[in-house]
């Protein structure tokens, strides 16, 4: 028995101790490759200016003709002497203030054209080679037994004119119709309407040089409405004055 002990134990000194196995190292994390850059294309040489085409010669420019307003002699002496001195003598700041004339409307009543049309083809006549312009035929509005009148029936002539015209008709007014009224003495200042609006009135279309006196029917008067933008009667009144209209003293 002991000897089988022995034996064992020596069987037991020549038998190698197992080692532990020897831990596997862990296998390094390598960095992900990384991918090769790609090489930038190569830039495009900008190609050499080309020429530049000769440029084109600007045709030269148009010189404006002044408009036949602008060169009106009334038209004229508002913008250039009325306007400078109605900035001074009111105070405005800007000549866009100043009044300015609108219109002018001229109006002949035919009274008598309710039993004879040739009257009232005779006034469209007349006042047609006053102004220059075809006027308008004015009906009555509503019936009026006693002046035996019916509504829509021709009762007289208008027309209204503006720029060119207008001052053209208001210049040959001052300077050649009124001076050959009879025993003139000036223009009432009593025609104004508390808005900046003048009416005056003349008894006969013969003053103006366009009415021939053989050739005329019947006398025949005529309002002639001045439509300004001025805001009181003073402002009109300074207004027509510089604008010639000779009003009585």
């Amino acid at each position: 028995m002991a000897e089988k002990k022995i034996e064992t134990e020596v069987a037991l000194e020549e038998s190698p101790a197992k080692k532990a196995a020897p831990k596997k190292a862990a296998p390094k994390k390598t960095a992900a490759r990384k991918a090769p850059a790609k090489k930038a294309a190569p830039k495009e040489e900008a190609p050499a200016e080309e020429k530049k085409a000769p440029a084109k010669k600007s045709a030269p420019k148009k010189e404006r003709k002044p408009s036949a307003l602008s060169q009106n002699r009334l038209a004229r002496k508002w913008r250039e002497e009325v306007v400078p001195a109605l900035m001074k003598e009111h105070g405005y700041k800007s000549p866009m203030e100043a009044p300015r004339l609108e219109k002018i409307v001229v109006n002949i009543g035919v009274g008598d054209a309710t039993g004879n049309s040739k009257a009232l083809d005779d006034s469209v006549q007349d006042l047609t080679r006053i102004s220059g312009q075809k006027p308008v035929v004015t009906r009555a509005k509503k019936s009026i037994a006693s002046f035996h009148l019916r509504e829509g029936q021709a009762i007289g002539c208008k027309v209204t004119l503006r720029g060119l015209r207008m001052y053209e008709f208001l210049d040959k007014l001052v300077s050649i119709s009124l001076p050959r009224v009879r025993d003139f003495r000036g223009i009432s200042r009593n025609g104004f309407d508390g808005h900046g609006n003048y009416t005056l009135g003349v008894k006969e279309q013969l003053i103006f040089p366009e009415i021939e006196y053989d050739k005329t029917g019947k006398l025949r008067g005529m309002d002639i409405v001045m439509v300004t933008t001025a805001r009181t009667d003073e402002e009109a009144l300074h207004l027509l004055e510089g604008l010639g209209l000779p009003f009585r003293r």
